[in-house]
């Protein structure tokens, strides 16, 4: 958005002019209509369905799933009791299948494992029953690897928080707010991100404020002040080449005050190699211990991603070895087809679950990834 960079602009005229302008562009982009809102889920319900169909050759896609399940097994089916060798050239190309989708190696080997042990020693004299089997046996372990150790739900923990204060006690002024800080490399959609989460959270009955933080990127402060504006949510800023750990201090304390319940601070993008910008984002970590980091990446740069999360979690517990990422954002998730393997890989490397995925541009494109989704992504 080049005209968020009030440094092109001449007189006060065109900043108004300008400012007027980006708002009414981004109200037409970002905000959903009614009809919008109407066939969406944030929840991902579809059902796998194994059609008993298979056999006869019916080829309806909306009610089948795994076509490619099909060529893999096609000779396990009869009368015979399957063993380990019968399993061993079709888990092979299962593999293969796997890693073409961006499922690191030792991942697709523990999927490929509880597939075999669904299937070893038992007799299906049908594919619609090797469906169903494998079809249980991928829903186990991808569940698994999606919803590991450290599971959370955004929501809950910000109205626990905001719950606990007035509990016993009349609510307190000086309670302080649930704080979210997002980060992530330069162009992902990072900003826009931490917009649609606000949305979420106001959606849901929760009280917002947005902290301008990234203090370096023209225009970046103002972008931040558009969405604001379009969500109807109070923005707290200090400009450029300000602190951005002082900034978001600032932004808690009048959080605090103002009784919002919930912070979340923008920063500024930087590549994971940019030692420099890497430090100060785990110093505004310690200063300000966020209780939620946010890694924010695009699902279409597939392995690429799980070295950058890799590299920010690094960042963020760097003074504080207790502050970590502490979950994952895609963007972009609607357009990803072969690289979909790699959310299961940065979970599994993180131990960060997938909070949601971005799916379109506007602000209620946020999706929580399904088991049954990433399924029908790998067998489609």
């Amino acid at each position: 958005m080049e005209e968020l960079d009030k440094s092109k602009a001449t007189t006060e005229e065109d900043l108004v002019k300008n400012e007027e302008q980006a708002l009414a562009e981004a109200r037409a982009a970002y905000l959903p209509t009614d009809a919008d809102l109407e066939d969406f889920d944030v929840e991902d319900t579809t059902q796998l369905v194994d059609d008993e169909n298979d056999n006869d050759g019916d080829d309806n896609a909306n009610s089948t799933w795994g076509k490619s399940l099909q060529g893999l097994f096609a000779q396990m089916t009869g009368q015979k009791v399957l063993t380990k060798q019968d399993l061993e050239a079709p888990l092979k190309e299962m593999h293969k299948l796997l890693t073409s989708k961006n499922v690191a190696g030792d991942i697709a080997q523990q999927i490929c494992q509880k597939v075999q042990e669904s299937l070893i020693k038992k007799k299906l004299n049908s594919m619609y029953r090797v469906k169903t089997a494998v079809r249980q046996a991928l829903e186990q372990v991808i569940n698994e690897l999606l919803l590991p150790s450290t599971q959370l739900n955004i929501l809950r923990q910000v109205v626990s928080k905001r719950d606990q204060a007035s509990s016993l006690f009349a609510r307190s002024k000086t309670q302080r707010p649930f704080v979210i800080v997002v980060v992530g490399i330069n162009g992902v959609g990072k900003s826009t991100s931490l917009a649609k989460l606000a949305y979420y959270l106001k959606s849901n009955g929760c009280h917002p404020l947005l902290a301008a933080c990234d203090t370096f990127r023209s225009g970046a402060v103002e972008q931040l002040s558009v969405h604001a504006k379009c969500l109807g949510l109070p923005i707290y800023s200090k400009g450029y080449s300000k602190d951005p750990s002082l900034v978001a201090k600032a932004a808690i304390e009048q959080a605090t005050k103002e009784g919002n319940d919930v912070v979340l601070v923008d920063t500024a993008g930087r590549m994971q190699n940019n030692l420099p910008l890497m430090k100060a984002l785990g110093k505004l970590a310690a200063e300000n211990q966020p209780d939620m980091v946010i890694f924010v990446g695009e699902a279409l740069v597939g392995n690429d991603g799980i070295d950058q999360v890799k590299m920010f979690d690094k960042a963020v517990s760097f003074q504080n070895k207790y502050q970590k990422v502490n979950a994952i954002l895609l963007t972009k998730f609607d357009t990803v087809s072969d690289k979909v393997g790699a959310a299961l890989t940065m979970t599994h490397v993180t131990n960060a679950p997938i909070l949601f995925v971005g799916t379109g541009q506007k602000y209620h494109h946020l999706q929580k990834l399904s088991t049954n989704g990433v399924i029908r992504s790998l067998f489609a």
